[in-house]
């Protein structure tokens, strides 16, 4: 498979974040690689990552002030989410856990995802080896499975490019998150038609983002990473109550200069000034769409009531 990149390694030093993070923050994205002896990769994948160990993530959050995590399932996994729920399973209290499956998935399978921490699925329309379905009408006929028990659809996707977006995913029976600010380059402009859309699908309060990834969408080099700032706000005052942070770890496949995590998390000093918003970003928001504030198991009935 010498033709697929292997990714470099994180900064194993995060330097301590220029904000004070709050009790129960959450990192609401990031990856557990390997060892791939034990846990392989699929062959149909674009990248071959690191090992990202539980202890390095645990490491990370320590720096950090993290007390919570969502781990999403990666594409060079496919539809085996072993190695994320094995994470999970060693620390149930303080992680969820975003899965992928297939159509073939039964009900059966789902309830015992849900009890292993699963809050949503995710559908990777970017990465080769993340889409699961033949097409979208597959996800959605999906989603109508997966809502009643309160999980969500999580999609990696560019909002700006898919048509009809707003449409679509308004039409979905379950809530939808988009990672990395919507993942349209800063270069399009604020006033790129596909991002206004983007910002009323948000507005209409059916749609989380993660702000997640700057150094995927930036035309710059490194942190800060200043042109993602006007995208950043206009999210966060589009809908504070919609926004989640996460880390990205172990940054795999990024193209430009490795950053450190706590210059990342330091980043959100500057896209919400407000101590309280960040609070909602980094407390209140992952809380309630991850089941954190009932408790492992959360019930059904309160995740299900977040739309």
């Amino acid at each position: 498979m010498s033709e697929i990149p292997f990714c470099a390694a994180p900064d194993p030093r995060p330097r301590t974040p220029r904000l004070a993070t709050p009790a129960d923050a959450c990192d609401s994205h990031a990856h557990v690689f390997g060892p791939a002896t034990r846990y392989p990769y699929q062959a149909n994948r674009g990248y071959t990552p690191p090992d990202a160990t539980d202890a390095a993530y645990e490491a990370l959050h320590r720096a950090l002030g993290i007390a919570r995590g969502v781990l999403t399932q990666p594409s060079v996994y496919g539809i085996d989410n072993r190695r994320m729920l094995d994470a999970v399973a060693a620390a149930p209290q303080r992680l969820r856990a975003v899965a992928a499956v297939d159509g073939a998935v039964t009900d059966d399978e789902l309830a015992r995802l849900d009890d292993a921490g699963v809050r949503g699925i995710r559908v990777n329309l970017v990465d080769k080896g993340g889409m699961p379905f033949e097409s979208f009408a597959d996800v959605a006929r999906m989603t109508a499975r997966i809502a009643p028990l309160g999980w969500h659809l999580e999609l990696l996707v560019h909002a700006h490019d898919y048509p009809d977006f707003r449409r679509t995913m308004a039409a979905l029976p379950v809530d939808v998150v988009v990672g990395h600010l919507g993942y349209m380059r800063t270069s399009e402009g604020l006033e790129h038609p596909g991002f206004r859309d983007f910002l009323k699908l948000v507005a209409d309060g059916h749609c989380w983002v993660k702000l997640t990834a700057p150094y995927r969408i930036t035309t710059g080099t490194s942190v800060p990473y200043a042109d993602v700032a006007p995208f950043a706000r206009r999210l966060i005052e589009t809908r504070p109550d919609r926004m989640l942070w996460g880390s990205d770890w172990p940054h795999v496949a990024t193209k430009l200069a490795m950053p450190n995590d706590g210059d990342l998390l330091g980043l959100l000093s500057d896209w919400a000034p407000d101590a309280a918003v960040r609070r909602q970003i980094l407390v209140d928001n992952p809380a309630r769409l991850y089941g954190f504030a009932s408790g492992y198991g959360a019930d059904v009935a309160v995740r299900a009531a977040v739309r």
